[in-house]
């Protein structure tokens, strides 16, 4: 809002025009006030009345009012509803058909005695709307040149898609003429393809030929053995192996045969020298060591030099060593199994050649050693100290077993561990060394030097020894971990007991069993049964019995459960001669007058003992004294013999369970009969199975007894009132006084005995014949 106008002020303040030539932009229309020949606005004539535009057009600024000052801000709101109600109706039906542009400005009109005349209005007017409009104009103008640009771009691709697709087509008629030259260029590059493949197939064929010169000249060579320490060698066996392979696959080729016979020759000689030169390096290595061994004392310094120092020295160099690991991997596996290859045995013969030569240089460098082991061995080895002795020896073979198996493994790369099969690297060492120097495939130094002390042993201490080896190293603990050298160790056992030690065992067992049960010297008083001594059930068995019995005891001692059980001929040798004995015995407790030995209770009391304690012996549970004191199996032997007799098959079934080495019980009949009362050399166990004959044998002896007392008791009665006969109270006590000397102490025993007597003399008096504990 303004006071008022000062029209002569700002008209004296507007621009003049800048004469010349006006941009090309976006700009006002030039006024036609001008005269066009550049005339200066001050030589205008005309009235400003007549040039003025009508005020009533609608592009025209509204006029200027004089607005009264406010006093106050509050008074500001009056002032304008009066301005706005003075004159407003009438401005607001001019402004009606306004553009919105011109609402925005909101310019008041200028009092009607602003200006002299209509000219500097309209020219006002042009310039306002040109200032209001000027950007909007910009924006048409961009817009329109976009438009012409698209335009443009849509004609220029329009006529790109024509040229396109004339090449398209211009292709397409080029492809069919070709089309046939094509399949003629493709058809000469399948051919070319055919013809390089053939090219290098007659390369590679004739690569296997022309080798035979090459090779030929390097193997024959003045030089040649000094090959063997080279990485050349190894290609040398592997271009060999090659062509001996081309030429036993392709037979037909022309000289195949004869260029086949010239490579086989050429890898003998190859692998010829590889054997002289290790053999050449473990003499220069061998005479080094040898001497320092022999100089010296120390253990602990000839265990450097035989294994620390030998390794060193025999490793120390280029490819020998790496070379010869090559030969023998070609023919066996890591852990020793032989390899399927079509030059196997020449492989294997000269890896044989090189163990030969290794474990002879070995043994003569260790043999100082070794003897003075043996022999301090054999010395410390006496007496009282012979189990001690054994197991010292025993440990230090195994370690020095162990460590000669990991250096062969570090030199030869392969495992010499146990196998079966005849081409592995364990069956080539053990038939083809046997010095005296302890390895994991010869063990007979072990074997032969603990036989040869064990000799003049007794059984006991073979026993112990035995059992030591067994318990110690063969049996798996599951608690601690599994090492090398423990499986090292359980398996050179396993390998000592099998292969040596049990059969020099069973060979002491089989003599001990001839001159103590077989042919053993009985005195009389052996044939009475006396009263036992401190309470023991065996202190009054029968002496070729109870040393049966020990010997049972012993040998499941000394031998692994599963060998007693199946395959042990000793144990069926023990039985089968206690019984011979027992049955010797029994002829001649009959055949002498004035006896008060019973018979059928002396076989009962002997033949109990046994079978009891092959039954202890089956369950693990084995007892000296306390397991035949006891009797603690009698209730299951009773009812196996007495509660059904008739099952006289499930009785061998269940006896060849208990008593061990049931594969050698059978004979080769099981139709014989009965032994009761057979004397001699027990010959009824030639014809039925030795668990057969125990159970039978004691049956038959508890038939005989309950029988023969059973009629004792039914006579006494009658027998009372003649004269010299036997009351029932007297038979009563001359059994009860039998059954307590016998079986002092198994009361059950006793009792069982005493409860088939009764049944029998009840049957007897009954006048049946039924046999209430047949057989």
């Amino acid at each position: 809002m303004y006071d008022h106008w000062v029209v002569s002020d700002f008209q004296e303040q507007r621009p003049a025009p800048a004469p010349g030539p006006q941009p090309s932009g976006h700009r006002r229309k030039q006024s036609l006030l001008q005269p066009p020949n550049g005339a200066a606005e001050t030589d205008i004539t005309l009235p400003l009345s007549t040039l003025a535009e009508d005020r009533d057009d609608p592009n025209t600024p509204p006029e200027a009012t004089l607005v009264r000052r406010a006093k106050s801000y509050s008074d500001l709101y009056h002032i304008v509803a009066a301005q706005t109600s003075r004159g407003g109706s009438k401005k607001k039906r001019r402004r009606k058909g306004r553009n919105a542009a011109w609402e925005a400005l909101a310019i008041p009109d200028p009092p009607a005695d602003l200006f002299e005349g209509d000219l500097y209005g309209d020219i006002l007017e042009d310039e306002l709307l040109e200032a209001s409009q000027q950007e909007y104009t910009l924006y048409h103008d961009q817009l329109a040149m976009t438009e012409r640009h698209l335009g443009t771009l849509i004609d220029d691709a329009d006529g790109t898609l024509q040229v396109l697709e004339t090449l398209c087509q211009s292709f397409r008629a080029v492809e069919e003429q070709t089309k046939t030259f094509k399949a003629q260029c493709d058809d000469l590059l399948s051919e070319q393809k055919r013809l390089q493949v053939l090219v290098d197939e007659v390369g590679t064929d004739l690569y296997y030929y022309s080798y035979l010169d090459n090779v030929t000249r390097r193997l024959n060579a003045p030089g040649a053995g000094r090959l063997v320490d080279d990485d050349a060698f190894g290609e040398v066996l592997e271009n060999l192996e090659a062509c001996i392979a081309f030429m036993s696959k392709n037979t037909s080729y022309r000289d195949a045969e004869a260029y086949l016979a010239r490579y086989q020759a050429l890898l003998t000689k190859a692998l010829h020298l590889l054997e002289v030169g290790f053999t050449n390096r473990l003499d220069k290595v061998s005479a080094e060591i040898s001497k320092h061994i022999a100089a010296t004392q120390s253990e602990s310094a000839r265990h450097a030099l035989a294994y620390g120092r030998f390794e060193e020295m025999l490793m120390d160099g280029y490819s020998l060593i790496p070379n010869l690991q090559r030969v023998v991997r070609s023919t066996y596996d890591e852990n020793g199994h032989a390899l399927s290859n079509p030059n196997f045995d020449t492989f294997a013969n000269t890896a044989t050649n090189l163990f030969h030569a290794y474990w002879a240089a070995r043994d003569r460098d260790l043999k100082p050693i070794t003897q003075h082991e043996q022999a301090a061995f054999k010395a410390e080895a006496v007496g009282p100290s012979t189990e001690s002795g054994v197991r010292n020896f025993v440990k230090q073979c195994f370690e020095r077993s162990h460590n000669e198996s990991s250096l062969f493994r570090r030199i030869f790369a392969v495992e010499s561990q146990f196998s079966s099969d005849p081409k592995s690297v364990f069956a080539a060492l053990k038939a083809q060394y046997r010095g005296g120097l302890v390895t994991g495939t010869n063990i007979a130094p072990i074997a032969t030097n603990m036989q040869s002390v064990l000799q003049g042993s007794d059984l006991r201490t073979i026993c112990n020894v035995l059992g030591w080896l067994t318990n110690e190293y063969l049996l798996v603990d599951y608690d601690e971990d599994e090492t090398p050298f423990a499986n090292h160790c359980r398996e050179l056992t396993a390998r000592i007991l099998t292969e040596h030690l049990w059969t020099f065992t069973d060979a002491f067992f089989e003599a001990e069993i001839a001159k103590s049960i077989s042919r053993g010297v009985v005195p009389p008083e052996a044939l009475k049964i006396g009263p036992p001594a401190n309470g023991e059930a065996s202190s009054n068995a029968f002496p070729p019995v109870r040393r049966a019995v020990e010997l049972l005891i012993m040998f499941d001692q000394a031998m692994p459960k599963e060998r007693c059980q199946r395959d042990s001929p000793v144990v069926f040798k023990i039985v089968k001669e206690s019984i011979a004995s027992l049955l010797r015995a029994e002829a001649r407790i009959k055949s002498t007058k004035n006896n008060s030995t019973d018979p059928d209770l002396f076989l009962i009391k002997n033949l109990l003992l046994l079978k009891n304690e092959l039954l202890a012996l089956e369950i693990g549970d084995v007892r000296s004294s306390g397991s035949l004191t006891n009797m603690q199996h009698f209730g299951q032997i009773w009812d196996t013999l007495l509660r059904r007799p008739h099952n006289l098959m499930g009785l061998l079934g269940s006896l060849t369970t208990y008593i061990p080495g049931s594969s050698y019980w059978s004979s080769a009949s099981r139709t014989g009969t009965p032994v009761a009362g057979a004397s001699g050399g027990g010959g009824g166990a030639e014809v039925q199975d030795a668990s057969e004959q125990l159970d039978e044998q004691l049956r038959q002896s508890i038939y005989a007894f309950t029988r023969r007392w059973a009629a004792a008791v039914n006579e006494a009665p009658a027998g009372a009132r003649k004269a010299g006969g036997r009351s029932l109270a007297k038979v009563e006590r001359e059994l009860e006084e039998m059954l307590e000397r016998a079986f002092a102490s198994q009361p059950e025993v006793v009792g069982k005995l005493k409860e088939a007597i009764q049944i029998e003399a009840a049957q007897q008096a009954e006048g049946g014949k039924k046999g209430g504990v047949r057989g």
